[in-house]
């Protein structure tokens, strides 16, 4: 239904119109809400009790919850016996360990940027979805810690990448990217959790002060840190809201910057390229919006949250989808330019390789889900529908993680050497692969049943009531309840 639409059934009904009538934009609400709804939609999640969860929701987080066990079963199974027991061969010393790695540090990326850059550049369309991206964001950099920690092997030893005094003078090799790698990750990490937590603060006050039972009363109230909605409280929050989304933004270009060095700083043909840092930080972002969207559509339609994400915020994602692919698109024409321009031979030769010889076929595939599949958001009946959006969002992750597949495994199975030359196969990765969306759709899910997975205080502010000046207020409308718009109406 267009703006016009539904002011004009606005009119018609006596409802509150929530139509900008200077601009005509269509809203970030779907419906008449009033601040009071928003607060009872978001909350109806969180309060239901655990015996009554809704058994679709507890099948997938059963599913998921077996996964997550099982991935735990994999990696005390791979502490035990050692990395032997994945395909990794002599040219291939890196494989899935550092494929998932790279993949899920990118899969993070989208919650900065829509929390942190559209925070500060002030874009309201962030606020119905920014909860999920930061959570989605914390859970990735886990899933994706988990990955780098197991690859060294001896995971007991790994203390020793950290710069503490240890009685055999052992000090890590600040020059190595690897190590870049540790700070990076776990800067991002603990500045992204604090980010999320502090929007959560003024939610969990809401869940606290409106819980019945004593332990949620407990568990919301020790979360919400003696919160009282205080003019204090508030100014102090947006103050520790802009500082931490502040230092939030230059995370984004950094860590993944700072993950592409692994490669970049290498002498490898096909790594040894400055296009790198850019182009994935491109494909982070590209990636990281694609599993918001993969996330983000069932889950507003199983928590009924439709009118306060509506088609209006995924369009919005899918234009940003389409211009990161693009840019991942031309970095993939780029290094071919790169390759052949330059006249070296071996550049030449491993990208003819990645095209064309034994991995051809992730390569295409690879080239299929991120520079075909995003095109068809050119056309906005695509990119405003939601099957169509929700298949092409998984395309795009699938070709994301094959992108780090070629990357990493294409320039290292064919070397200098074609006496050493060898064809990798996975073992037992697959487990490891499987078990790591174990581990992040726990998670996830869990957050999404104790959590509020919108942020009240946000979407409140985009509401026509929050303006003091709103006509409707005049008309004595400010605090009759209303109905929403039905999905039927876009």
């Amino acid at each position: 239904m267009s703006a016009a639409a539904i002011a004009d059934t606005s009119k018609h009904r006596g409802d509150l119109t929530i139509v900008e009538p200077t601009h005509g934009r269509e809203p970030l609400v779907r419906g008449t809400y009033t601040f009071h709804d928003i607060t009872e939609i978001v909350c109806r999640v969180n309060e239901t009790e655990l015996k009554k969860t809704p058994r679709p929701f507890l099948f997938m987080i059963l599913l998921a919850g077996s996964l997550f066990a099982m991935f735990g079963g994999y990696v005390g199974y791979l502490i035990w016996e050692g990395p032997g027991i994945w395909g990794n061969n002599t040219p291939v010393s890196w494989a899935w360990d550092i494929v998932n790695f790279v993949f899920w540090v990118g899969i993070g990326h989208a919650g900065t940027l829509i929390s942190a850059i559209l925070y500060l550049f002030r874009q309201k369309w962030r606020t119905s979805i920014n909860r999920y991206a930061e959570a989605m964001t914390i859970f990735a950099v886990l899933a994706a810690s988990s990955c780098v920690a197991l690859h060294t092997g001896r995971v007991w030893m790994d203390y020793y990448l950290f710069p503490i005094p240890n009685q055999m003078g052992l000090w890590p090799n600040f020059r190595s990217p690897l190590e870049w790698d540790v700070f990076a990750v776990n800067t991002y990490l603990v500045v992204s959790t604090l980010f999320w937590y502090t929007g959560l603060v003024p939610d969990f006050a809401t869940l606290r002060d409106r819980a019945t039972v004593r332990w949620r009363q407990l568990f919301y109230g020790a979360l919400a840190m003696g919160w009282r909605g205080s003019m204090r409280h508030w100014v102090t929050y947006e103050k520790a809201y802009q500082i931490l989304a502040a230092f939030s933004a230059p995370l984004v270009l950094s860590v993944h910057t700072i993950v592409s060095f692994d490669f970049a700083v290498s002498q490898l043909p096909g790594w040894h390229t400055t296009i790198f840092p850019p182009y994935f930080v491109a494909g982070a972002i590209f990636s990281g919006f694609a599993m918001v969207l993969t996330l983000m559509i069932p889950a507003r339609a199983w928590l009924g949250l439709k009118d306060i994400v509506t088609i209006k915020h995924i369009e919005n994602m899918n234009k940003i989808i389409l211009l990161t692919g693009s840019l991942v698109g031309y970095a993939y024409a780029m290094e071919f330019f790169v390759a052949a321009y330059s006249g070296n031979e071996y550049e030449g030769f491993t990208f003819i390789n990645r095209s064309f010889g034994p991995y051809a076929w992730a390569y295409w595939i690879m080239v299929s889900c991120n520079v075909i599949t995003p095109q068809l958001f050119w056309f906005k009946k695509i990119r405003t529908n939601i099957a169509a959006t929700f298949v092409l969002s998984i395309f795009v992750n699938i070709g994301m993680w094959f992108e780090r597949f070629v990357i990493t495994v294409t320039s290292l199975h064919r070397d200098a050497l074609p006496s050493s030359w060898d064809y990798f196969v996975p073992v037992t990765e697959v487990f490891f692969l499987v078990g790591t969306f174990g581990l992040f759709l726990t998670l996830f899910l869990l957050f999404v049943r104790f959590f509020p997975a919108i942020a009240m205080s946000e979407v409140k502010s985009v509401l026509p009531q929050a303006n003091p000046h709103w006509e409707g207020y005049q008309k004595g409308h400010g605090a009759h309840p209303v109905a929403a718009a039905t999905e039927g109406g876009h």
